[in-house]
């Protein structure tokens, strides 16, 4: 366990991001699928976000679809300088909310071009490939498709790549094509399939975002976490942040909520520190 603590974190390819991001998935509606119930409650957590110095918004044109990226550039463009986007592709949404997945080199150019146009930006700073299951990789070459990502990177539409729901191998075959600068798995504190990817990666100056942070649609469940974040005078969700910021420091975070309120509890694990008692403690929470 790492315990060296920054507030930022420069990638590979020189872009420097706050180590608590935000990911907008959450800003659509229920689902994830159509709009929200309180559109300005949505855009007032992205100026909340601003606000608060974070400049690194992960989201995707999957993301409603298009109502996320559409509610991003209503609450803050012209973007302040600084503020950069991670966005995906490889999935579509489907009329009964499913998420087929999109990876013909005609939709993945479409989506590229779905997302500068709903984000009103001339240029993406990263796009991350998605290739595998819901929360796990699936076997196979992506060569094709992250082919068609590094010639849209040539062509000056994606500042820098990153690769989603894959394996270590995957991640060797995307590297031989084109830099990649992150890489975007499931991973927490209870899901640690990756734990020696992380630190593979670590030493390579790339990036590690694990989705679902806290859980994803099934919050965490522990009570090893609860009985630490009570000793703490923390919340569990708060500890278990905080403990990702503390696994390595090339973890960046991407908790999402539709609360200021939440929001404010995210970041504030910023400053969390977690004693080495509380950490061996936290060890026994993936068992």
């Amino acid at each position: 366990m790492n315990t060296t603590r920054h507030s930022t974190y420069t990638l590979a390819g020189g872009l420097t991001l706050a180590r608590m991001g935000y990911g907008a998935m959450q800003l659509a509606g229920p689902h994830v699928f159509g709009p929200p119930k309180d559109r300005d409650a949505a855009i007032a957590v992205l100026r909340e976000v601003v606000h608060l110095g974070i400049n690194h918004i992960d989201t995707s044109d999957f993301y409603g679809p298009y109502v996320t990226n559409e509610i991003i550039k209503e609450a803050l463009h012209p973007y302040p300088a600084g503020l950069h986007f991670a966005t995906k592709v490889g999935a579509l949404r489907d009329a009964d909310g499913g998420w087929p997945k999109a990876l013909a080199p005609a939709q993945l150019r479409q989506a590229v071009h779905d997302n500068l146009e709903h984000l009103a930006l001339d240029a993406l700073d990263i796009v991350n490939l998605r290739v595998g299951g819901f929360d796990h990789p699936e076997p196979g070459s992506i060569a094709e498709p992250f082919s068609v990502l590094a010639e849209l990177q040539r062509e000056g539409l994606i500042r820098h790549l990153g690769v989603s729901t894959v394996s270590a191998e995957q991640i060797a075959e995307a590297q031989a094509i084109a830099p990649i600068v992150c890489v975007q798995n499931y991973y927490n504190i209870a899901h640690r399939d990756d734990d020696a990817l992380i630190d593979v990666l670590a030493a390579q100056g790339i990036a590690y975002t694990p989705y679902f942070p806290l859980g994803g649609f099934t919050p965490l469940q522990s009570a090893t976490l609860s009985a630490v974040a009570r000793r703490l005078q923390a919340s569990p969700m708060q500890v278990a942040l905080a403990w990702l910021l503390q696994r390595s420091p090339n973890i960046l975070l991407i908790p999402g909520t539709s609360s200021i309120a939440h929001l404010h509890e995210n970041t504030a694990s910023t400053s969390l520190v977690l004693p080495a008692d509380e950490l061996d403690r936290l060890e026994g929470v993936a068992a």
